[in-house]
């Protein structure tokens, strides 16, 4: 897909990897709606950053716990932009819970976010793109969905969901719309960890260093701008995490 004059929807694209898809794809010439929620200060300086670059680029609030404002954000993107070419479902939240004090709050907040909000908009989307006979999207997915953290059970189901639900877009949007996934591993990690934290997590890592936002993105523009025969795929983006 030729990037330059398209649109890309990229959600939390205010902040951390988002914001490197967003910088990523704006280099490449597409064009950006940066979705955030509450980070409004930050979103405005994305879209001050990638009109820099040379594109357009607006700033789109949304609670992506909310189906309604789900929609609606779909629906803003589509009717400021004429039409979304590409869409990244990036944002997601990361709940920490031990496992005895899980309740029904922690799941539905987790699922809420990371698997239904990217459902409802890659759906509405993704109609869109197919009646106009082109698109992509892609879902941020994470290794922890196919080996699960402790005390993050919702959150490594809701991942492990969205790749499912990448597979199933896949071959229910085909042959127009390309949907794929990636699974960052140790990529930014949490800002509490230690110095000798992060040397273990480098150590176990076989390529030896921790990866960063633009490792995702260079990652995510492959698979919107040139993995043109490439559909209902997961790549790894983990330093070789996976195999140890």
């Amino acid at each position: 897909m030729e990037l330059r004059g398209r649109w890309a929807l990229i959600t939390g694209a205010a902040r951390r990897v988002g914001r490197a898809i967003a910088r990523e794809l704006a280099v490449h010439g597409a064009s950006v709606v940066v979705h955030y929620h509450t980070s409004a200060d930050e979103a405005g300086a994305a879209v001050a950053e990638l009109r820099g670059l040379g594109v357009e680029a607006i700033a789109l609030a949304a609670d992506l716990a909310d189906a309604a404002a789900v929609a609606a954000l779909a629906d803003a993107a589509e009717a400021r932009t004429g039409g979304i070419a590409v869409l990244v479902n990036s944002a997601s939240n990361y709940l920490r819970r031990a496992f005895d004090d899980l309740d029904e709050a922690v799941w539905d907040a987790s699922l809420d976010v990371n698997l239904k909000a990217p459902y409802l908009l890659a759906t509405r989307l993704g109609r869109a793109m197919r009646a106009r006979g082109e698109g992509a999207i892609v879902n941020i997915a994470d290794w922890t969905g196919e080996r699960p953290y402790p005390d993050y059970l919702p959150y490594c189901v809701s991942k492990a969901g969205l790749v499912s639900l990448t597979r199933g877009l896949a071959r229910a949007l085909a042959p127009s719309v390309r949907v794929n996934a990636v699974a960052p591993g140790p990529v930014l990690l949490p800002e509490d960890f230690t110095p000798a934290q992060a040397d273990a997590v480098r150590r176990a890592t076989p390529l030896q260093r921790i990866g960063t936002a633009e490792d995702v993105a260079r990652c995510v523009r492959f698979l919107v701008a040139e993995a043109a025969y490439t559909t209902g795929a997961l790549i790894h983006v983990d330093g070789g995490r996976g195999i140890v």
